[in-house]
């Protein structure tokens, strides 16, 4: 019918760019989301399947009354022979069951009608045959069963059976919402049993096409309507046996019933093209995007090399920047058009940041250099007066530790050197026996955790301990502008405290880190969730199904740090471009939202 097809090709936009998304994006993005479009696209060539708008009916075709009739017919001959039992005969369909008109030579019948509903297979109970287990069917209307003999068992009372050309309906949720739905073929000497999760129907004699019934228990009315029909209790619930044989089912001719499945399988073989289509458009964007990007950081970690550190150089490198920076600039609209390329974009622009080509160098701003000086000397002062103690010198930044050249004025450091001059500077949380539950009170002073820095919200959570406590532990206390680090499973997760924030204590699961007054946190928070950054913590880190960090490992890492005022120049630029990070993103979920709507209404009113 040409008007399928032009509802296929005139809106192939719809089908192909509506899509959400399943999960974290990645590489292999055909795995992280779901074509939305094209699975709707399936849905209604099977809606428009079973209601008899997919192929021209020809009037010369037998009505479906007459298969009725010789139905009827065989079945009772069956029933005579007793090769089937006889089963007590459905009630005629009333209108008020009828959710809308058939075509001419079409008839509503039910599937008990047509089939002997849970079969046994002639042999013996105790016969040796192929055991097929629960069918696994694509999203496709045909989909796979097993065909493979997995074992060979000895059939036991109560397994289900089937034969080829048999229709089976699994039973239980999710596989019926996620219509698993199976015509067996192929099975070794043409039977086999297995779970009893299943309904099984054998169509009587050759008068329907078993496939086309499979349409009709994979159409999205049957569906829909079963969801409410199941039993059972959460995570147990089932389809009954009712719903399976006496729903009412539209029946066309049988030559009718052939030419529909013959174009849904030549429409869903389109539908296959056009994910396929899809799924390479977006790893082909990936790959694009992650080269562009991945060039751009690449070019610059080399472009100061120790040749490169008189200004007219700096100034060269830095024009080189913005020139290849404009060029992807001029194309965000196309090259930023999904989640996973706007994710990377704020690394990349984090990746920048950490390497000093965010912004340009100002050749009068204080080098780090001299800061880190004079924070030395001051905590020499300290150890020398006796009020902070002497701690074991960490070993000098080796060539090794440097992933690239820094920019003029800029330094390598480790926390250490830029920590505060005071006790507990950098402190882990207590041991797991000197804050266990049992000293949890209803309020008091609050104890951190990860829940607040993986939320990022410092009033997050309701565990506290008393004042005594609290004063035991007060090593492990929190002060405004601390940093919380996370040290189990969530490398790079970071959280500023504020000044308004409760007064409490880092549990186990935290590092705090308070910093000398003259570094920004906020740059060492953006330094602590750059890719250079969680890279390093997770190469560092171990355990055996999470990563997990240690004081120690944060007291050895290796950062950049440029001068103050550079500092603040960078976190301004990073803040411009993350808001255009995030723009985008809004741009990009108001179309998708858009494109999800749009395809939701060319398939309902397709349906009409």
């Amino acid at each position: 019918m040409a008007a399928v097809e032009e509802l296929v090709t005139e809106h192939i936009d719809v089908w192909t760019s509506s899509i959400k998304r399943k999960s974290s994006a990645g590489r292999g993005g055909g795995k992280k989301i779901e074509l939305y479009g094209v699975k709707k696209l399936r849905l209604l060539i099977l809606d428009l399947a079973v209601r008899g708008f997919l192929v021209q009916q020809d009037p010369n075709d037998e009505p479906a009354s007459e298969l009725l009739k010789r139905i009827a017919t065989e079945k009772a001959e069956l029933v005579k022979a007793k090769e089937i039992k006889n089963q007590k005969p459905l009630p005629e369909i009333s209108d008020d069951e009828k959710p809308y008109d058939l075509p001419t030579n079409w008839i509503w019948t039910r599937l008990g009608s047509l089939a002997e509903v849970a079969p046994r297979n002639t042999a013996e109970d105790k016969t040796q045959v192929g055991f097929v287990p629960m069918p696994l069917i694509s999203t496709s209307h045909n989909g796979e069963h097993g065909q493979q003999i997995k074992t060979w068992i000895e059939i036991k009372k109560g397994y289900t059976h089937f034969a080829d050309g048999d229709i089976g309906l699994a039973k239980i949720t999710p596989c019926f919402e996620n219509s698993k739905a199976v015509v067996f073929v192929g099975l070794k000497n043409g039977i086999g049993s297995g779970t009893t999760e299943l309904h099984i129907a054998r169509p009587i004699g050759t008068f329907i096409n078993p496939w086309f019934v499979l349409l009709h228990l994979k159409s999205p009315r049957f569906l829909l309507i079963g969801e409410t029909k199941m039993t059972g209790t959460a995570g147990q619930r089932r389809i009954p046996k009712n719903y399976f044989t006496d729903t009412p089912l539209p029946l066309p001719p049988l030559t009718e019933q052939h030419r529909i499945v013959a174009k849904v399988d030549e429409l869903m073989a389109l539908c296959d093209q056009l994910e396929q289509q899809s799924e390479a458009n977006i790893t082909a964007h990936q790959t694009l995007v992650e080269t562009l990007l991945g060039a751009l950081t690449q070019n610059t970690s080399t472009a100061t090399s120790p040749t490169a550190q008189h200004d007219g150089d700096q100034a060269t490198t830095h024009n080189t920047f913005e020139q290849a920076w404009h060029r992807i600039a001029e194309h965000f609209d196309t090259l930023f058009t999904t989640e996973h390329s706007i994710e990377l974009l704020k690394q990349s622009i984090l990746q920048l940041a950490v390497m000093g080509k965010l912004v340009p160098q100002d050749p009068n701003d204080e080098p780090a250099s001299e800061l880190l000086k004079r924070i030395a000397a001051e905590k020499a002062e300290l150890v020398k007066a006796k009020k902070i103690k002497k701690q074991k010198a960490l070993p000098k930044i080796s060539e090794e530790e440097r992933p690239f050249e820094l920019p003029k004025g800029w330094a390598w450091v480790r926390f250490d050197d830029i920590a505060k001059n005071e006790k507990n500077a950098l402190k882990a949380g207590p041991f797991g026996s000197a804050l266990k539950k049992i000293y949890y009170v209803e309020s008091g002073y609050k104890i951190y955790g990860q829940e607040q820095v993986i939320s990022g919200d410092e009033n997050f959570g309701d565990y506290y301990i008393n004042k005594e406590k609290y004063l035991s532990l007060e090593s492990c206390r929190v002060k405004a502008g601390d940093i919380l680090i996370s040290l189990v499973g969530t490398i790079g997760k970071v959280l500023v405290i504020s000044d308004t924030a409760a007064q409490g204590i880092i549990n186990p699961r935290l590092v705090k880190l308070s910093l000398n007054e003259n570094i920004s946190k906020k740059f060492i928070q953006t330094i602590l969730g750059s890719r250079l950054i969680k890279d390093e913590l997770s190469d560092k880190s171990h355990g055996s199904t999470m990563d997990v960090l240690n004081l120690g490992l944060l007291r050895n890492l290796v950062f950049p740090l440029p001068p103050l005022p550079e500092q603040h120049r960078i976190l301004t630029k990073a803040d411009e471009l993350s808001t255009i990070c995030h723009q985008l993103k809004t741009r990009l979920a108001d179309a998708q939202n858009t494109q999800l709507q749009l395809a939701d209404a060319v398939t309902e009113q397709a349906i009409r």
